[in-house]
């Protein structure tokens, strides 16, 4: 289900996902629009790079120390009940597991993980972190129910320090909730929740395979906002095939009306391997357009405005910064994140390991002992200038000039000559025309 986390980096954040890595910055011209606005992340913790590091296959990874900055944890749900047809995450419905794995499987491994990694973190020279953030992504984490949320809460709590003022997202899809669950998680310790809206319109949730009926999101929110929750987050999908200008506007005034305090919106994108992928082209619906799809990013962004949701990265506003997702945010700024569960990633203190993805290997993994990792690499000096370039940049907070080499550096003058750009207070900084072509900044500046 999961988008905000996101998809965050494939890793959200959220969030809580991927709709185009650095590789295809690097590939594009620098007049490719943004439209997508989750180049910088995508969903499970995955920071999207082309590393030059060489990935170390099927092996655990050296971890060295923490990197000094804000620690989350990100846990993946990978249980669906339907798989949505633009959707290329790591989940899975209960016919393609079969009997091969269950949600009881699927916790009993990620308390394991949990276990294991809160060993290894021990024995590094710096003391564990307290947990600022946790982010519970998908799949579709409402599944669970707000038992089996609650049993996630207390498997972090029962291996990590949570912060007291922690931040604490679920992913839920509104009609697996109810007032009851929204009541039950947040007595439970969730602070925060994210609703896979998409659109307002029926016609347009047909085309995403979307199974919620139309006015559900908004009824979920005001249910979560009844239930104590002051941080909600409404994702939206623009640029379908068949979307109107006018259901656009009715799935923004939907969004407004719902009082939330946050909002994401990130524009389709045909991922290969998915249904949709496969209708588009057999010619039966056409691909998204990158002009409209700019229109629609700029019509989004001057209701969000007008009503006071500011933009804080291209495709997240908040109303104000304490409605910011910090666990995103953690993402974006470096910071050092566990990523539980099958196919999560996780970065601490510069390197990088990525879990085995099928739910029924990653648990006979996580009972074997060691982490479930794939793979891991060390990111170098090169990925980790890359990087940095491309997640500050997308911030409103922008990119401190002090960040860019002396080439990066000449090339911030050009990029603010062509009105792309400004600098404040020593910081790059986007401008509204400059968010349209991000990723062609982005190109540029490592020219």
């Amino acid at each position: 289900m999961g988008t905000e986390a996101d998809r965050p980096a494939y890793g959200a954040a959220d969030t809580g996902a991927e709709i185009a890595a650095i590789h295809a910055v690097l590939g594009a011209g620098a007049d490719t629009p943004v439209i997508a606005g989750r180049a910088a992340s995508g969903h499970t913790g995955r920071v999207n790079s082309p590393a030059t590091a060489t990935p170390h296959s099927d092996t655990a990874p050296v971890l060295r120390d923490f990197g000094g900055g804000p620690f989350g944890i990100y846990v993946h749900v990978p249980f669906c009940a339907t798989r949505c047809g633009y959707c290329d995450f790591n989940t899975y419905t209960a016919g393609e597991l079969d009997t091969s794995a269950s949600p009881e499987s699927w916790s009993a491994a990620l308390r394991r993980e949990l276990a294991t990694a809160a060993g290894q973190f021990a024995e590094l020279p710096s003391a564990t972190p307290s947990v600022a953030t946790v982010f519970v992504g998908g799949g579709t984490p409402s599944l669970l129910g707000a038992d089996g949320l609650t049993g996630v809460l207390d498997a972090v709590r029962s291996e990590f320090d949570l912060a007291p003022d922690a931040e604490v997202t679920t992913e839920s899809n509104p009609e697996s909730t109810s007032p009851e669950f929204f009541e039950r998680i947040r007595a439970a310790g969730f602070t925060r929740v994210s609703l896979g809206m998409q659109s307002a319109a029926s016609h347009v949730l047909a085309v995403l395979d979307r199974t919620h009926t139309p006015g559900r999101a908004v009824a979920a929110a005001r249910e979560a906002r009844a239930a104590g929750f002051e941080h909600i987050n409404l994702d939206l999908i623009y640029g379908t095939p068949g979307e109107r200008d006018s259901d656009l506007d009715a799935s923004l005034d939907a969004v407004l009306d719902a009082g939330v305090d946050h909002v994401s919106a990130y524009s389709l994108i045909v991922e290969d391997g998915t249904a949709l992928a496969r209708r588009v082209r057999r010619g039966e619906l056409p691909a998204p357009d990158d002009d409209v799809l700019a229109a629609r990013y700029e019509r989004i962004d001057a209701r969000l405005a007008a009503a006071g949701l500011t933009w804080y990265e291209v495709s997240n506003w908040a109303a104000a910064d304490a409605a910011r997702c910090r666990h995103n945010l953690g993402y974006w700024d470096g910071g050092d994140w566990l990523g539980a569960g099958p196919g999560a990633h996780s970065h601490v203190g510069g390197v990088r390991w990525w879990n085995i993805k099928h739910p029924a290997r990653y648990a006979d993994r996580t009972a074997d002992g060691g982490l479930p990792a794939a793979g891991w690499e060390e990111p170098t000096a090169a990925d980790r200038y890359l990087e940095r370039v491309m997640l500050a940049l997308r911030l409103r907070t922008g990119l401190p000039l002090t960040d860019l080499d002396a080439a990066g550096v000449a090339a911030a003058q050009g990029v603010v000559a062509d009105g792309l750009a400004s600098i404040r207070d020593d910081r790059l900084i986007l401008t509204d025309g400059g968010r349209l072509l991000a990723d062609g900044v982005v190109l540029r500046l490592l020219d």
